[in-house]
């Protein structure tokens, strides 16, 4: 029974991965057609797209009652984005450069994201009140992204002629793609791929809570480790491909962008419909390794700099988080 929940997990992961990947090309495919700016595309349906899987097991995960499996997953996505997708990518490339952008709009956001949402969990649980706060530190950090977009567009279009444009910061440019008409065809994509992401994350969340049983463990264990690792696998490949093209902050930017997503607007939006529950493993193992994550990963960016062995020293410590998550010390 053990090999079929695993199975199930796998396949249903999966599914629910790849629907959300067909329904951000669709949804941005879609605003291109309506003129919307490539900008305001990949601040919103590109992050929301990648944190898709993140959002629909949640919200799922509240309709079954299993609420604790939502800041498990928040954070537990956190921690593997900042640990085991940097620690990946800065191995792979070596050397990852640190725009001066990110280190002076994204890294306090993120400080401040992180620093809200343990103050929000410190009585171990998210209220509605508590989540419309997280939804509002949100939309500050939308906000802020958006004057500083407005202030580096005023800086490129005061360069001369064959000057040097700086380059361009996170994903939202990566993604930038010539406008196609709208036909019927992609809104189809979108509501199947929408129907798609129901069902993984349905099935998603009932594998874990067979593991969970048959392991006799908390869901939530699941949720922080194996549903955490399977669900930041859009921002690995995001940040691989982006590395392989030399741009740098496309690949820490993507990291940045998701986990403020995650633990801002996963957890506000879910404790909008139930109060979400914060189990010891979370509180006690998941909050400490996800504020360590975060100062290292705010020194690192500080430092410019972010070599292949500070890489693996990522990886090594997200190894001690999982150890210490199913009791090896």
């Amino acid at each position: 029974m053990l090999i079929i929940w695993i199975l199930i997990f796998g396949a249903s992961l999966a599914v629910l991965i790849k629907a959300a990947d067909y329904f951000t090309e669709a949804a941005e495919k879609i605003g291109l057609a309506l003129k919307i700016s490539p900008f305001v595309l990949g601040l919103t349906i590109v992050t929301f797209g990648t944190t898709l899987p993140e959002l629909a097991t949640s919200i799922v995960a509240v309709i079954k009652n299993q609420t604790e499996i939502v800041a498990a997953n928040a954070i537990g996505s956190n921690i593997a984005n900042i640990l085991l997708i940097i620690g990946i990518v800065a191995v792979v490339a070596k050397v990852l450069i640190v725009k001066r952008s990110l280190i002076e709009i994204d890294l306090p956001l993120l400080a401040g994201a992180v620093a809200l949402i343990t103050v929000i969990c410190w009585d171990k649980q998210i209220t509605m009140g508590e989540g419309i706060v997280a939804i509002l530190g949100y939309l500050v950090y939308c906000f802020y992204a958006f004057q500083e977009e407005k202030r580096e567009e005023g800086g490129r279009a005061g360069i001369l002629k064959g000057g040097e444009l700086p380059v361009t910061r996170e994903k939202r440019h990566f993604f930038r793609r010539k406008n196609r008409p709208l036909n019927f065809s992609l809104i189809l994509i979108l509501l199947a791929s929408a129907a798609a992401v129901y069902l993984g994350a349905t099935f998603t969340v009932k594998a874990m809570m067979g593991l969970a049983d048959i392991l006799n463990i908390s869901s939530s264990i699941v949720a922080i480790i194996a549903l955490a690792i399977g669900t930041s696998l859009p921002e690995l490949f995001v940040c691989l491909s982006a590395v392989k093209r030399g741009q740098f902050d496309i690949a820490l930017g993507n990291v940045f962008g998701a986990n403020i997503f995650n633990i801002l607007m996963i957890t506000g939006v879910a404790s909008l419909f139930r109060t979400l529950k914060v189990d010891q493993a979370t509180f006690g193992i998941g909050i400490p390794f996800l504020i360590g994550a975060t100062v290292l990963y705010i020194f690192s960016g500080i430092s410019g700099k972010i070599h292949k062995w500070d890489g693996l020293m990522y990886l090594l410590i997200y190894v001690m988080f999982v150890a210490k998550l199913i009791g090896l010390f």
